[in-house]
């Protein structure tokens, strides 16, 4: 029988998904198992397999389509079934051919939400479509509107009564909103000396100035689906879980030493930060009870290193994990990492290079930050944050002596790392970062 496909929910908590590009086209013969299309979450790409056999009847929307979740997508026929029995399950009305976006290449996949108003049909080719909505006893109507357009509508100072609903039994959806905002066009921001102008700083001595007049001026950037993603789960960590944090200072002189040894004869260039992702991983192999995860009736106690690496992207930060750090070689760390980081900023991403994880590395020492404090990448127990390796004074053996020292900071979950642990597993962490060679034995 003829089956109609909706947009799952692909990444957990999303209520739209971006359609990145279809693999098959009207026609095709499916399998189950079968890739027929990449989803692009807020922060990666997710591969969709068919869970059933079938022909390709109708795809019900383009590449590079922001689609609400549980909206159609997709009809597959059975083998040898009529496309009277695909109309059938559309209810009987045609569907009208796809709209091509030639736009989606233009952004890497993570910023893909933007490109959902290329996609919207002409306002003036839209059949006008009574909204759906309930008269009250006031004589006002409430509309049916998604939770994503009331809060862009909020955003964009859009009046929803003036939008005409083209969803399911006229819901207002995604595209009425771009549709109308790309009809009415670019609107001015608001100008910033509304308020009362604080008066001219007049000399001392009373004497008259002219009077000047200050403004400025700004471009209003809409949030990317990235932003809004990395917002709310850093509130949600800052918010909901108790951070500690334990500092310590690293002597780093024989790293470097070793780093320099290496890299005159090693193909694959070793940087300071494999190193660090090395020595945290046999940390957490010293100090397995900090390899943990929180959960509401359990600990997750892991056994393997699985670790997240800060990378830096034009459109925020992103953190995809090297699995098994504890049992790489410097040379092939280093190699995973130069990949997930070439990935992330292409875009690339999947979501399983995202997933899993109980401890995350950020590194801020190329940009010659000192020191810094991180926030909890959930439900992870632990992230250092990584500064600079500078030359200082210190003591050693009663005397003062310059030495290369890099200074690191532990933010740990008290809910599953406490004080005593945290400060155990950091020591190991030292002992390991000052003596670089017993991450090679």
């Amino acid at each position: 029988m003829a089956t109609l496909i909706r947009m799952p929910e692909v990444a957990a908590g999303a209520t739209e998904i971006v359609l990145a590009k279809w693999n098959i086209q009207e026609g095709s013969v499916v399998k189950a198992g079968d890739v027929i299309a990449e989803m692009e979450t807020e922060k990666a790409v997710v591969d969709f397999e068919s869970e059933t056999d079938g022909r390709v009847y109708k795809v019900l929307v383009a590449d590079g389509a922001s689609v609400e979740v549980g909206n159609p997508i997709l009809v597959l026929l059975a083998e040898g079934e009529e496309a009277s029995a695909g109309d059938a399950l559309l209810g009987g009305s045609a569907v009208a051919p796809v709209a091509s976006v030639a736009s989606v290449s233009a952004e890497p996949a993570v910023a893909a939400p933007v490109v959902a108003a290329v996609v919207a049909p002409p306002v003036a080719s839209v059949v006008p479509i009574e909204p759906a909505a309930t008269v009250l006893a006031d004589g006002t109507d409430r509309r049916f509107v998604s939770p994503i357009v009331r809060k862009l509508s909020h955003e964009q100072g859009v009046d929803l009564t003036q939008l005409v609903g083209t969803g399911p039994g006229g819901r207002i959806v995604r595209r009425d909103l771009e549709a109308f905002i790309a009809q009415r066009g670019p609107v001015a921001p608001a100008s910033p000396q509304l308020g009362a102008q604080p008066a001219p700083l007049m000399p001392a001595s009373g004497s008259a100035i002219a009077k000047q007049e200050y403004s400025s001026s700004y471009v209003t950037v809409p949030h990317s689906g990235m932003r809004r993603a990395i917002a709310r789960r850093l509130t949600e960590s800052k918010t909901t879980v108790p951070h500690f944090y334990v500092t310590a200072d690293c002597k780093v002189d024989a790293l470097l030493a070793l780093r320099k040894s290496i890299n005159e004869t090693s193909p694959v260039k070793i940087s300071v930060n494999d190193f660090v992702v090395k020595a945290v991983a046999a940390a957490l192999m010293d100090v397995p009870e900090a390899n943990v995860v929180w959960n509401p009736d359990s600990m997750l106690k892991y056994e393997s290193a699985d670790i997240s690496v800060a990378v830096a992207t034009d459109g925020g930060l992103l953190t995809p994990v090297v699995r098994g750090a504890e049992k790489r070689s410097l040379s092939n760390l280093s190699t995973e990492i130069s990949e997930l980081v070439a990935k992330a900023r292409a875009g690339k991403l999947r979501q399983d290079d995202l997933d899993g994880g109980s401890f995350a590395v950020t590194n801020l020492g190329m940009y010659g930050t000192k020191e810094f404090t991180a926030i909890l990448n959930p439900p992870q127990s632990g992230i250092l944050a990584v500064g600079a390796a500078s030359p200082r004074a210190i003591v050693e053996d009663g005397e003062i002596v310059v030495a290369n020292v890099m200074t690191v900071t532990l933010s740990a979950d008290h809910r599953a790392v406490d004080g005593a642990l945290a400060a155990q597993w950091l020591a190991a962490f030292v002992k390991r970062i000052e003596n670089p060679l017993s991450m090679l034995i």
